[in-house]
């Protein structure tokens, strides 16, 4: 059996609150921007409002015509595909393709000769268009003639693999995975599994957009997973979000991101003389046996301990770990556990940071977008800080301070936890490590 392909990142892309591409996103990591901002004022009269979420991470002013404006690099035929294709489609759609562009133009793929048919696409998420589905409901509701002519197509989450297929011309496999918060990570280990079997030399996996509905929002609230407004007290009045793993967490604050990385066999990018970034190292997924929205420190440790396995790593050469790190109390003590289990309990350990501090929880995208946020820390030497880890609820973590520091990552872990007992890791690398 000859061996395992060894999985190269040759491109990046990612749509945010704090970043429209990787380099707004790589300042606004570097310099600790948070996108979280609190709801606008309750009406002053009439029936009180039911308490929403405390903060939220929105996307700001985006247009698809202007995120492709951005990328002079594509060819305009390109860009006039894209924007006649997805212009009509619902906004994580149109997230989708600008992500995927930019991705694909940092790859070069646009001006490659490689077959399209050894290219693939997977996109990670779902549920993604269940504020589409209700808006739509609404304006059916007094004629249905008003529903959307193409809502048949847009409403199922692979008009996300269809809509990309079209723009870019790839005609190997796609296809759709979930793995609720866990997503992100399940798409990137399904994209390297597809490059390692050898059905493809080119796999975009992109992290898609969740656009919430109400229902949605009420569901995470109900439940106790979102961070609700005025749940402060008096010495508390939670008039700044807390960070995740700080003793004032709450919950999660939900953000809208997407993001995309392109991997490719190391021998297909030598063939195209493509620049590498990075490497997707190794990767885990473990199930809990649980189907409630109960996290195991056991489970997340044996997904880093697999991670750490399959890519061939000691726990002490890991230099940095991008955490799930939600902000709800008991993620965040049942994952310092697990980290505490897998690197032990001295302070000499890795840098612990969690992107969601900055990006809100992007949900179906985040582990990509994560995965994003991991590497262009590895390239430019980094830990991004964690702005409102005021008060540490777990000091047996080394988590980076109110400022960005200096750290040589030659390996990280990257990970992801889903309701329903997903567990994922990945381990990604230095370009020359």
């Amino acid at each position: 059996m000859s061996p395992a392909p060894r999985i190269a990142v040759t491109g990046l892309g990612v749509l945010c609150s704090v970043g429209d591409g990787v380099t707004e996103f790589a300042e606004s990591l570097r310099a600790g921007r948070s996108g979280l901002s609190a709801p606008g004022p309750t009406p002053a009269s009439g029936p009180a409002p039911t308490p929403g979420p405390a903060f939220t991470a929105s996307l700001r002013d985006f247009a698809l015509d202007r995120s492709l404006d951005a990328l002079p690099q594509l060819p305009a035929a390109l860009r006039d595909l894209a924007l006649r294709t997805a212009r009509r489609s619902p906004l994580p759609v149109q997230a989708a393709v600008t992500v995927a562009l930019q991705a694909w133009g940092q790859a070069g793929l646009h001006e490659a000769a490689e077959a399209r048919e050894r290219t693939g696409v997977v996109v990670a998420g779902s549920n993604l268009t269940e504020r589409y589905t209700e808006n739509s409901r609404a304006r059916a509701a007094p004629n249905p003639a008003y529903l959307p002519a193409r809502y048949a197509l847009h409403h199922q989450d692979t008009d996300h693999v269809a809509t990309l297929s079209r723009v870019l011309g790839i005609t190997g496999e796609g296809f759709t995975v979930g793995g609720a918060s866990a997503s992100g990570n399940v798409g990137l280990v399904n994209g390297a599994r597809m490059l390692a079997v050898g059905a493809a030399d080119v796999c975009l996996v992109v992290g898609a957009l969740s656009d919430l509905s109400e229902l949605q929002t009420r569901g995470f609230l109900t439940l106790g997973a979102m961070a609700v407004a005025g749940a402060g007290d008096e010495d508390d009045p939670a008039e700044r979000p807390a960070a995740p793993f700080d003793i004032r967490h709450r919950g999660f604050h939900p953000g809208q991101g997407a993001a995309c990385l392109v991997l490719e066999t190391e021998d297909s990018a030598l063939r195209r003389g493509a620049a590498v970034l990075g490497r997707l190292a190794g990767h885990a997924i473990a199930l809990d046996g649980n189907h409630l929205a109960a996290p195991s420190a056991d489970g997340e440790a044996r997904a880093m301990r697999g991670a750490l396995a399959a890519a061939g790593l000691a726990p002490r050469e890991v230099a940095y770990v991008s955490a799930h790190g939600t902000g709800s109390p008991l993620g965040d003590a049942t994952e310092t556990a697990a980290l505490r289990d897998v690197f032990g309990a001295a302070g000499g350990g890795p840098w612990v940071n969690a992107t969601k501090g900055l990006t809100g929880h992007c949900l179906a995208a985040a582990g990509v977008v994560e995965a994003v946020a991991v590497m262009l820390q590895i390239q430019g030497g980094f830990v991004h800080p964690n702005p409102g880890l005021d008060k540490p609820a777990d000091s047996g973590c080394r988590f980076s301070g109110t400022a960005a520091a200096p750290a040589g990552i030659a390996f990280a872990l990257s990970n992801g936890f889903g309701f329903g007992g997903i567990n994922t890791s990945v381990a990604l690398a230095h370009p020359d490590a």
